[in-house]
């Protein structure tokens, strides 16, 4: 199976691209442009934004240009956006949904996401964070099911954070939980806590942190596997998490490395594995939700 065809099936029913493109950081129109097109050319289906990224707008205009040139239309794409911590609360959260809709230049959003556990100028220790998040559930939910929103999720969710949400009364679960994993943080608790409830965990910081903290793509047990396989030390760490059932989302500005990032129909073995799961190393490169009440 090409890995453009790795799909998972969401709790929705739905379809989702096991491999999708992210776009952390990546901002100006022109750079948009030339990465989307590198992506939708390498075969990528899924592509990943959020408010607080500013760059919904680039990202519509650059999908309805280029959609055509690679003969796809928008049910093609999978496209997934996020509320930014300062949008909680049943109206802004409405206005921050309708806004995404106007910027990204689409009728339906195929996953929106909580961003964060955490309300912006709210103390993280304080109990309003519990009150706006599941507020905000309830309105997100209301809009899932206008079909405006086509699946809902979270991200930066804890085991405490779902299990606060998932003990409420009818409520609809969450499809996707995408936190932070990776060999260094390797979440087993999480991951089997939203296994147990039928979420999928989609992967951040698969390849390690920004800013030169390449820490993991250097480990000497990755590169070891990568030679051994004549793979990269990229692909190794994203087929990891696909093994392990979570999604991954890289990013790059290089084609090159776009269309590599991609290229994952191979197999870690069983003890490639292992070692993967065994690496004593254990470091956070993104925030740490786990301070969030």
């Amino acid at each position: 199976m090409d890995v453009q065809d790795y799909v998972y099936k969401l709790n929705t029913g739905r379809e989702f691209p096991m491999v999708g493109f992210g776009t952390y950081k990546i901002k100006g129109k022109n750079l948009i442009y030339s990465v989307i097109d590198a992506a939708l050319k390498a075969g990528y289906k899924s592509i990943d934004t959020a408010a607080v990224y500013g760059n919904e707008e680039d990202i519509g205009l650059a999908l309805k240009d280029l959609l055509p040139k690679y003969n796809l239309k928008r049910e093609d794409i999978f496209i997934t956006t996020k509320l930014a911590p300062s949008d909680f609360g049943r109206e802004r959260a409405v206005k921050a949904v309708e806004k995404s809709l106007k910027n990204l230049g689409v009728d339906y959003i195929d996953l929106y996401l909580i961003h964060w556990p955490g309300v912006s100028s709210v103390p993280v220790d304080s109990s309003v964070n519990r009150k706006e998040r599941f507020e905000t559930w309830e309105t997100l939910t209301n809009l899932y099911n206008t079909g405006c929103l086509r699946a809902i999720g979270v991200s930066n969710y804890t085991v405490r954070h779902l299990a606060e949400l998932l003990d409420k009364d009818n409520i609809v679960k969450p499809a996707v939980n995408q936190v932070e994993l990776h060999p260094y943080f390797r979440q087993e608790q999480l991951r089997t806590a939203c296994e147990k409830a039928g979420i999928l965990v989609q992967a951040y910081c698969s390849l390690g942190g920004s800013a030169g903290a390449n820490h993991l793509l250097n480990d000497s047990t990755v590169v070891e596997i990568a030679q051994r396989l004549g793979r990269t030390p990229a692909q190794v760490l994203l087929r990891w998490a696909l093994q392990l059932n979570a999604a991954v989302i890289p990013k790059s500005v290089n084609p090159d490395r776009i269309a590599s990032n991609i290229a994952l129909n191979f197999e870690l073995l069983p003890k490639d594995m292992e070692l993967l799961n065994s690496l004593k190393t254990v470091k956070k490169f993104a925030w740490d939700p786990e301070i969030v009440a």
